[in-house]
């Protein structure tokens, strides 16, 4: 539960802020402990402006980068955790979502927990598994600051390509949107006119005419029931697609099946993949438990039952590369498998995890600027042939008249 509470700490000053806590004496104790003289301590009510379906917020790639990379340069610096989170809690004291966040993580320090079960036991943001896994296994190793700016840059970059995609595909989709417009536009409203014209002659009209004719009676009479549809199948779609992992799957090993396209998936989740894994095994996590959390952040279920199924089979003492070679669930990049199979040799298997995720970064990056630049003129093709196609056909029957 959060409590919110105001009064007086040892210095005098006036605080009021919020702590977490499992029932009010509870509270009690953890102000008594931080030295906080409280004159009013009571749960926080419930309101529609701040009702959520979820307990814990989400906090985009971004923050977590910049909150990530200063903790590390604190840390860097010589200052302790708790001060470190102190000065970050005072930053943000602004933001009611990360204030309260470093609120929490402080109260939890101050009882003695660990960095990485305060992260666990707090209730405000939900974190990814693999970022709470490596700041647990940095911990203990004595790495927190150089795996917390490792984690930094990775958030960083998955944040860039993700606004990079985004901003790239918002006038393609735009455009998309209003050729669809227009043309249901046409098929509703022009055509129909343009259509008692045609009954007024005794002439046989063109097949494209009839097709068009009978495309703008069906709009006509039924565009609010095929807005309807769009609106339902797209909205239909995106709930499975987040709630049937049945057709998550299967609608993942579609996209793998699509050239070009496959091969975009499959670097960006090979470089995730590497990228990730290499932090994790230089903080010094098992490769069974690296792989599986490195799994956890791929995105094509396909290639991350794959990872998840040749984790249980390396408990045994099998390779890696030999369990990715032999899998039958789907062809892993054969390069990719070789550069392990060395990295397995070598014993350097984080550093070539490192070079391989910067590959097929660069890699990936260039196929997604020739798709995204390819991507604006097919849509304009297919706007323009789509009414160019609409207009001859109207015009056919004219033509014919004025030749007779």
């Amino acid at each position: 539960m959060l409590f919110k509470y105001s009064g007086f700490d040892s210095n005098g000053l006036k605080v009021k802020s919020k702590l977490e806590a499992a029932s009010l004496e509870e509270a009690k104790l953890k102000l008594k402990a931080k030295g906080i003289l409280h004159i009013s301590l009571e749960e926080e009510s419930f309101s529609l402006s701040n009702f959520s379906f979820k307990r814990r917020k989400s906090i985009n790639l971004a923050n977590l980068s910049y909150l990530s990379r200063d903790l590390s340069i604190y840390l860097n610096s010589g200052i302790s955790l708790i001060q470190s989170i102190d000065l970050l809690k005072q930053r943000y004291k602004n933001d009611k979502t990360l204030g309260s966040f470093f609120e929490s993580i402080a109260t939890y320090l101050d009882e003695g927990k660990t960095f990485y079960l305060a992260l666990d036991s707090q209730n405000v943001i939900k974190l990814p598994d693999f970022y709470k896994q490596s700041i647990k296994i940095s911990e203990n190793g004595g790495l927190l600051e150089s795996v917390l700016f490792e984690l930094s840059t990775f958030l960083k970059e998955q944040d860039r390509i993700k606004k990079q995609v985004g901003s790239a595909l918002a006038y393609p989709l735009f455009i998309l949107f209003i050729s669809f417009f227009m043309v249901g536009f046409m098929l509703s409203f022009i055509v129909p006119k343009i259509t008692d014209i045609f009954t007024q002659i005794n002439q046989e009209l063109p097949t494209s005419t009839k097709l068009v004719i009978k495309l703008g009676d069906f709009f006509s009479n039924n565009y609010a029931y095929v807005l309807l549809f769009f609106i339902i199948s797209i909205g239909g779609f995106i709930f499975l697609l987040k709630k049937s992992k049945t057709f998550k799957y299967a609608f993942d090993k579609f996209c793998l099946k699509i050239p070009f396209f496959s091969t975009m998936i499959e670097q960006g989740e090979l470089s995730r993949f590497s990228y990730m894994n290499s932090i994790l095994i230089k903080s010094g996590v098992p490769i069974v438990q690296a792989i599986n959390l490195g799994a956890n952040i791929l995105k094509n279920s396909v290639i991350k039952r794959v990872f998840i199924e040749a984790s249980k089979s390396v408990v045994e003492g099998k390779k890696l590369s030999v369990l990715l070679s032999n899998n039958k669930i789907y062809k892993i990049d054969e390069a990719f498998i070789h550069s392990i199979a060395i990295g397995e040799d070598t014993s350097k298997l984080a550093q070539i995890l490192s070079n391989l995720a910067s590959l097929y970064n660069e890699a990936n990056k260039d196929k997604t600027d020739i798709f995204l630049a390819l991507l604006e003129p097919v849509f304009m093709l297919f706007v323009g042939s789509t009414i160019g196609f609409i207009v001859i056909a109207m015009l056919l029957p004219i033509f014919s008249m004025n030749l007779g």
